[in-house]
Formats: structure tokens, sequence, C-alpha cells
């Protein structure tokens, strides 16, 4: 089964990832592709927008003599990624008690 993030938690993971350390775009595809598929395509437009709702800086750095963008997390932004990891945790947990609950609905009788 391949289960699709929402945007919300495209942002989240995203979010996450710069907050580590400021970094690169190709950088950031790598981090999330080691715990899930995802296309340069999709990861763009996604920093992109984050870019432009203020929860993200952009700057370029030169690297082996040529511009590099790099993207770090503003204050906004970690706000948004706390309430997103807030939300996360609770969302999960009622999953939890579904996945793995011990008494199915002939056990309640």
């Amino acid at each position: 089964m391949t289960i699709t993030p929402s945007a919300a938690l495209m942002d989240a993971i995203v979010l996450s990832v710069v907050a580590r350390d400021g970094t690169y775009g190709y950088k950031i595809t790598q981090d999330i592709r080691s715990v899930m598929e995802i296309s340069e395509s999709t990861l763009y437009p996604v920093l992109r927008r984050l870019q432009k709702e203020g929860y993200l800086d952009v700057y370029d750095q030169e690297f082996a003599g040529r511009n590099r963008r790099y993207y770090r997390i503003t204050p906004k932004g970690g706000v948004l990624l706390e309430e997103s990891l807030e939300e996360w945790e609770n969302f999960k947990s009622r999953l939890d008690r579904v996945f793995y609950s011990q008494q199915t609905p002939r056990d309640q009788g």
C-alpha cells in the first residue's frame, strides 16, 4: 500500500527537514526520499509556496563555482511546524487506537 501525504503533511515534512539545518533543494529531496518517495517536481512547488507564504527564507550561496539556493525556516514557519507536529501526534494517536486496538467489534458483544 502506498500512502500519499496531504499538502499539509508535505508542508510539515519539508519544514521539519529544513528546520534541522538550512539546506538546499536536492538535499531536502534526498532526506525525504530516505523515508518516502518524492520527486523534485513535487518538492519544488511546495518550497516555493512555503517561501511565498513566509514560512521559509531563501538565500543563494556559492558552491563549486555556482550559486546554490538554500532554504531556512522562518519564525512563522517554526510556529506552523510546531502546530503541525502537535496535530500529527493527535492524529497518529487516534489512528494507533484504531490500528492496534486489541478489542474487535465482535468482542463488544
